[in-house]
């Protein structure tokens, strides 16, 4: 099934006003959801555009936050864009890479990713630090380590990045071994690499499905990538990018889906998700089968889920794909408040991603931070309605969750958090039969 036009809903300058969703728990979720389009797909392959000199099409991308000011930041280096129901065309052949603006770079992470096209066509960057979720320390040592391995020379302070090729002297290393599996560090490999007509070697690259689609996309514009959910890329870039007519589909969000499946496993209702990309989530519903979520895959791919008053306690332990993703720890964390038992969450990558349990615990969960990687959550436990803050993107959608099924109204702040991630999410939940409002 091909990508559907997003809900209608308020204009996204009407949507950043609004600060707080107020929720009334206790409804059922029943009907059909469009999952969007992957937000860690979408802005690398924003960035990518950078390294074409014609204009790109892409469907299925997902009206979110991230994405706008994405769009922003290249509209104001001089691209040409226009993004309509999901539909996104721009050009960034003639962009001035000089016209960086400070202020929406430490917004957002995925500005990152402006490095590697940037420094591949213009052999020098220099930009802000990148902003994003506070979800624990996230430096570029292993972006800049990777650079100046390859031969770039680099700079960094606490305020801004620059880095520089040197035209005298070639790129030196032809393998790159990155310090851990950055999706991000391994993106701007990719994208720098792209446009030198050379063979290179990504070792211990990560392995997430945007790094795969990304790769599939810039297959398909002529670069030489051998790998297939692999630690190990082989790349040969290309001297210019082949010109395809075809729009690139933005795949499926699996963080949405998970969440949407965790949803409706809660709800005292049905629901169907459409949209999806099962080979994906494969890891995830085999987790989600033990715990006891009833789910059906249907012929044509979409999920079916089921009310599951049956939840097993498990041990939730984060890892790097094909492991369990941190994008659906926290939602995970909710599921946990209503498992029969003690669940174990070891959260490896951010050390400060497991501070939505002091909120939930506002809510009448019971859980116990035992160190900033690790906590517990006993359950079955009622919740209930409170006044809680989004933290970043993945907390505030797991407070969602939660309101959902809580007893009463919950108020939310700082929703922006979430329209960071989750296109029109109140929205879709409406379209489901859920109470829920945006307020100032």
């Amino acid at each position: 099934m091909g990508p559907q036009k997003s809900p209608k809903t308020t204009s996204m300058a009407e949507t950043l006003k609004a600060r707080k969703f107020i929720i009334q728990g206790g409804f059922p979720l029943k009907g059909e959801v469009f999952i969007s389009g992957n937000k860690n797909l979408a802005t690398p392959l924003i960035a990518s555009s950078i390294l074409f000199d014609y204009p790109l099409l892409f469907k299925n991308v997902p009206d979110i936050i991230d994405v706008q000011i994405m769009l922003q930041i290249l509209k104001e280096m001089g691209a040409k864009i226009s993004f309509q129901d999901n539909i996104l065309e721009i050009d960034s052949s003639k962009i001035n890479p000089n016209k960086l603006n400070p202020n929406l770079v430490s917004k957002l992470r995925s500005s990152v990713l402006l490095i590697g096209p940037i420094l591949a066509r213009y052999q020098y960057i220099k930009m802000s630090q990148p902003g994003g979720c506070k979800i624990g320390a996230r430096p570029l040592t292993t972006h800049l380590n990777a650079f100046r391995d390859l031969g770039v020379i680099t700079n960094e302070t606490s305020e801004s990045i620059e880095l520089k090729i040197d035209k005298k002297k070639p790129l030196q290393n032809k393998t790159v071994i990155l310090d851990e599996f950055s999706v991000t560090a391994t993106e701007n490999m990719l994208l720098f690499l792209s446009l030198i007509n050379k063979e290179f070697i990504i070792k211990l690259a990560a392995a997430e499905p945007h790094v795969n689609e990304l790769c599939r996309f810039l297959k398909l514009h002529g670069v030489n990538i051998k790998t297939e959910f692999s630690h190990i890329i082989k790349i040969k870039g290309v001297k210019k990018m082949k010109q395809i007519k075809e729009p690139f589909c933005v795949d499926s969000d699996y963080a949405e889906a998970g969440t949407f499946i965790i949803m409706g496993a809660l709800s005292k209702g049905k629901i169907l998700l459409r949209n999806i990309n099962i080979k994906y989530l494969d890891v995830v519903l085999s987790k989600f089968k033990k715990i006891g979520i009833n789910y059906r895959i249907e012929k044509d791919n979409s999920l079916k889920i089921a009310y599951s008053p049956n939840l097993k306690a498990t041990k939730i332990q984060t890892m790097p794909y094909p492991g369990f993703p941190t994008e659906l720890q926290p939602q995970t964390g909710v599921l946990a408040t209503q498992m029969q038992g003690t669940t174990y969450i070891h959260e490896t990558l951010y050390e400060g991603r497991l501070k939505y349990l002091e909120e939930l615990n506002k809510m009448g969960a019971n859980s116990i931070i035992i160190d900033p990687h690790r906590a517990v959550i006993i359950g079955p436990t009622a919740l209930y309605g409170r006044e809680i803050r989004s933290l970043d993107i993945r907390s505030g959608i797991s407070f969602i969750i939660a309101a959902l099924i809580a007893q009463g109204e919950t108020i939310i702040s700082d929703i922006d958090q979430i329209d960071r991630g989750y296109e029109k999410i109140d929205i879709k939940l409406q379209n489901l039969g859920a109470k829920i409002m945006r307020t100032n």
